[in-house]
């Protein structure tokens, strides 16, 4: 295994020591794409919020921040992005706002209908089935949440083959079952939202 692909795979699932670097680059390089996607979404009121492929809990951190009422969840198939997003909301989880467990996109560990709002934010890329994972994501939001995709465009053409272009994933998404697709991009970034 070459070494572009050996960090691809620690950027999938990272573990040990070279893993434990790659989370804490995921924290600070995603905050920027992060804060301009959830921008363009509104967050049902009321309801709990996941956040699918948490990593490093930086993004659990903000939502929770600006999300106060609510409470977060987050999943990750890396059991030490588990244990570091956990460290970085520590105080959080200790209050019991914020849930953060191992888990995988294909299987999720939730009732239907559970979720007003779902986030993935630079993962889905990494999903093992993209029409069966939304399909999953679809079934525990709640009628009338939102599931937003929010990622890098230059790490959509890199990772995928198929659902490239905007056209494909508006396609997959009323495929599924959501209602309405808004889709919002500038010249790096991309965002996917759609509404149940």
């Amino acid at each position: 295994m070459g070494l572009l692909n050996a960090l691809i795979d620690q950027a999938k699932n990272p573990r040990g020591f070279v893993g434990n670097i790659m989370i804490k680059i995921m924290n600070r390089a995603h905050s920027s794409i992060t804060t301009w996607g959830l921008k363009k979404i509104e967050v049902m009121n009321n309801a709990p919020i996941l956040d699918i492929g948490c990593g490093g809990g930086q993004t659990i951190h903000m939502l929770a921040k600006h999300n106060k009422y609510q409470e977060i969840y987050g999943i990750d198939y890396s059991q030490q992005a588990v244990e570091t997003s956990n460290q970085k909301n520590n105080k959080a989880v200790a209050a019991g706002k914020v849930k953060i467990s191992q888990g995988d996109v294909s299987a999720l560990p939730f009732n239907d209908g559970f979720f007003g709002t779902i986030t993935a934010i630079q993962t889905h890329y990494f999903w093992p089935d993209l029409e069966q994972n939304i399909s999953e994501v679809f079934r525990v939001l709640k009628t009338g949440g939102t599931f937003v995709i929010i990622s890098e465009v230059y790490k959509i053409n890199y990772h995928m083959k198929q659902y490239t272009k905007n056209e494909e994933i508006d396609q997959l998404f009323r495929k599924v079952g959501f209602q309405t697709v808004n889709i919002h991009e500038n010249n790096k970034w991309r965002c996917y939202a759609g509404k149940k």
